[in-house]
């Protein structure tokens, strides 16, 4: 979350409080700006601050956004922890109501005990539910349960014009741009979704092995259907015959007969703290070519070639990197860049070229992860759409990495396709309509709410994103 600064950086006193100004960065490390920040006690307290500013406002939630999304350099960041509360689960609906500031890791360990599961969740489970809804995570299960907003059934709002009650059904186009809108609609400061019942806290789990990346896709798009979630990682470091090689996981909730008599007394156990804890940023360079290389074939190499039903802790399954706590720093002082992008199905070469750019260009993925999506929901700015997407961890550091993205974002714009603006840190702003040719449509609903464009963030800002843009143009 936020670092502050040095006694000597902090500066004066901003308008809200006395904490001074506060350096923010994502959580991928690349473009850290300053902004006063606050921390609420309440709604009313926020609604004060989003009434009356003197400056531009945004919300940060637990600072998973790898990119640049809650940061308003030079204005107010308004954290939302003090928004918090968890009803009970209604049995019958499996619905709850959850405080904007919610972690899913709290919310996960408040309800697997009593047999319910989050719908969606993405690779960690430390991700505010405002800021779910904000980015409309994604996770393993789109290609059947579709992204987080879909399970959404109810949230309030608090906007620079009041705080509005909001539902699909009673204003289907401030629910639906806020679901992907990056925040710039307004806070969300208490939602009701839709839980998923589960038996356990374990899974069944199938495993394969594959030699290229045909081999990979070709399985997904003929099996994917079968199983709930679905995830491949792909090795993005490899040429010729083994370009892509992967390894797919697959898997389903277990059900209680599944479990042998020695893991049943785990059958409902929420995961635990992290085990381990990165205590500073490693040394530059430490993730370089030669070992992520070395990394990706003891990776490839441990992983069965065809293994099936085998049980996974639902925690390593879903969320293996939250047993590292501050596992960015691993990437060095200067962070890291993820990169994520989605295309149709009918584009699946698209994939392969951005394989072959990054193989050929010799910069190095430690994480390459490949899934399927459904259809899209109907949000403007709601990233996934019906195809293939492809995240990558990159290191900064590599002198071709600029250059390489950059053919990138073209390549995916010319094939339809988008990035994936809660991990942006980078895109050029020329190429934003291309991959949301709805952005019209966003900025007109969240004009409504924000007609003096005071809600921006550093991503909006850098995009030109949103009524605050627009605002301004109007009074140049």
């Amino acid at each position: 979350m936020a670092e502050p600064l040095a006694p000597e950086e902090t500066g004066a006193p901003g308008p809200f409080g006395s904490g001074g100004r506060t350096l923010l960065a994502g959580w991928g490390r690349t473009s850290p700006s300053y902004a006063t920040v606050v921390e609420p006690d309440g709604v009313d307290a926020l609604e004060a601050a989003l009434g009356a500013p003197t400056t531009n406002v945004i919300a940060r939630g637990l600072g998973r956004s790898y990119g640049d999304a809650a940061q308003c350099a030079g204005g107010l960041v308004i954290e939302t922890a003090a928004l918090a509360g968890i009803s009970d689960v209604e049995a019958e609906t499996g619905l709850v109501t959850v405080g904007g500031g919610v972690s899913l890791d709290d919310l996960i360990a408040s309800t697997l005990p009593h047999g319910w599961f989050v719908p969606v969740t993405p690779g960690t489970r430390q991700v505010s539910i405002g800021g779910a809804l904000a980015a409309d995570i994604h996770g393993k299960n789109h290609h059947r349960d579709s992204s987080f907003a879909t399970h959404v059934r109810r949230f309030s709002l608090a906007t620079p014009t009041g705080t509005v009650e909001v539902s699909p059904a009673s204003d289907p186009e401030l629910f639906w741009a806020t679901a992907g809108g990056m925040g710039l609609t307004g806070v969300v400061t208490e939602a009701t979704l839709s839980l998923l019942p589960v038996e356990t806290s374990w899974m069944s789990v199938d495993t394969e092995r594959f030699d290229d990346l045909d081999g990979v896709m070709a399985a997904m798009e003929s099996g994917d259907d079968g199983y709930r979630y679905s995830v491949a990682w792909v090795d993005c470091m490899t040429r010729g015959a083994r370009l892509g090689r992967g390894v797919l996981t697959r898997g389903e909730h277990a059900t209680a007969k599944e479990l042998p008599a020695a893991k049943a007394g785990s059958a409902l156990t929420a995961p635990g703290s992290p085990r381990l804890k990165i205590p500073r940023p490693a040394p530059p360079g430490l993730l370089n070519r030669a070992s992520i290389a070395a990394f990706n074939e003891a990776w490839f190499r441990r992983a069965p070639r065809h293994r099936m039903g085998e049980l996974h802790p639902l925690a390593s399954f879903f969320h293996p990197l939250d047993g590292v706590s501050d596992w960015n720093l691993l990437y060095g002082p200067r962070g890291f860049v993820q990169y994520q992008f989605a295309v149709a199905a009918s584009e699946s070469e698209t994939v392969r070229r951005a394989i072959e750019a990054l193989s050929a260009a010799r910069v190095p993925s430690f994480l390459a992860v490949l899934k399927r999506f459904g259809p899209g929901d109907p949000g403007p700015l709601s990233f996934p759409m019906a195809g293939w997407t492809l995240a990558l961890d990159l290191p900064v550091g590599p002198s071709a990495l600029p250059g390489v993205l950059d053919h990138l974002d073209e390549m995916v714009a010319a094939a339809g396709g988008r990035v994936y603006l809660a991990k942006d840190a980078r895109l050029r702003p020329e190429l934003l309509g291309a991959m949301y040719p709805r952005l019209g449509e966003f900025e007109a609903t969240a004009a409504r709410v924000d007609p003096d464009g005071v809600l921006a963030s550093d991503l909006s800002r850098r995009l030109g994103i949103g009524a605050a843009t627009n605002h301004a143009k109007e009074h140049v």
